[in-house]
């Protein structure tokens, strides 16, 4: 008989890194029970959204109430930190989340995320055990640059005191076509098109204390200049993790989001509601503590050797 379906159905991934990717998972959780982290389990739908104007929460609704929109969380963050408020002690959680992002070879709209916090560390301590992580995994340990150095090393600016011009002048030469005056926007794009891209692959890279204007939800050092208390994890010239020290003060963080709202408007995004169940948590008081993000499937990617996001996920949208 003729079968009137394609392969369509079989995985985007081979068995073979199906088993990979179910090891890697099964290393993460020794490596956390080891350290007395414990694993969470959080919602992933909020009646509230991620302010951030650089990352877009994807929108539903319930049959049972269409006029409240619901949103697909783009992190645990927020549910987990009210963990951390209530006293759970140090977490874990892997977790698939969702961001309404064109997929590429690098990223797909839902996709696998382990986050974890720590009491009682600092964002440096936190590099050391992103570090121990990669070698219990099999990699090597990461190597470490500030954010400035990175830039002066590859560019020869320094990001801090840069102005706007110079800054359009260089993002030009590497085919920014904008006259946008976003200078959060125009580092982003210098670093992942000019500074990542020249940065030596043979090690891991973890850079650190990255300017004001990209602390989100981190603490800021109080240097000169002033910088945000936070790093970020590259393999292969590839972003992997993300980690700060995590703003406690309810206050700060409320302006933070009420800005990050006025910047969606000039943008032309969406408005979207702050969580307030999250800044209530923070009110109450929520104990230093650092956290990290880490992309499983960038993480498998690496592991595995593959060169498209696809060849590590079960099952993309394109055939799901």
């Amino acid at each position: 008989m003729t079968s009137n379906y394609n392969n369509s159905w079989q995985p985007t991934a081979t068995i073979e890194v199906i088993k990979q990717r179910a090891a890697l998972l099964n290393n993460i959780r020794e490596f956390m029970r080891c350290r007395e982290i414990i694993e969470v389990d959080t919602p992933v739908l909020s009646h509230y959204a991620i302010s951030d104007p650089y990352i877009q929460s994807m929108a539903t609704s319930n049959s049972a109430n269409k006029q409240t929109s619901l949103y697909l969380h783009t992190s645990p963050e927020l549910c987990m930190k009210r963990l951390l408020a209530a006293g759970s002690g140090s977490i874990f959680q892997i977790a698939h989340v969702f961001r309404d992002e064109e997929s590429g070879k690098k990223h797909h709209t839902e996709f696998s995320m382990l986050e974890w916090y720590q009491l009682g560390f600092d964002y440096y301590q936190l590099m050391d055990e992103v570090a121990d992580l990669l070698i219990a995994i099999g990699l090597t340990k990461p190597k470490r640059m500030t954010y400035a150095e990175a830039f002066l090393y590859t560019v020869q600016i320094d990001p801090h005191i840069a102005t706007i011009e110079e800054l359009q002048k260089l993002a030009g030469e590497h085919g920014w076509g904008h006259d946008s005056e976003d200078h959060h926007a125009l580092l982003d794009y210098i670093f992942s098109e000019a500074v990542i891209k020249k940065m030596d692959k043979s090690q891991p890279l973890i850079i650190h204390d990255y300017p004001e204007c990209m602390a989100a939800l981190a603490t800021l050092k109080q240097s000169v200049p002033v910088v945000s208390e936070r790093f970020e994890l590259f393999i292969n010239g590839m972003e992997i993790a993300n980690g700060f020290n995590e703003l406690c003060d309810a206050d700060e963080q409320r302006k933070r989001f009420e800005a990050e709202l006025t910047a969606r408007k000039e943008k032309g995004l969406a408005d979207v509601p702050i969580d307030p169940h999250f800044l209530a948590a923070l009110d109450s008081g929520l104990p230093i503590t650092s956290g990290v993000a880490v992309g499983i499937d960038r993480l498998l990617m690496v592991l595995s050797e593959k060169n498209d996001i696809k060849e590590v996920i079960t099952f993309t949208l394109d055939n799901n």
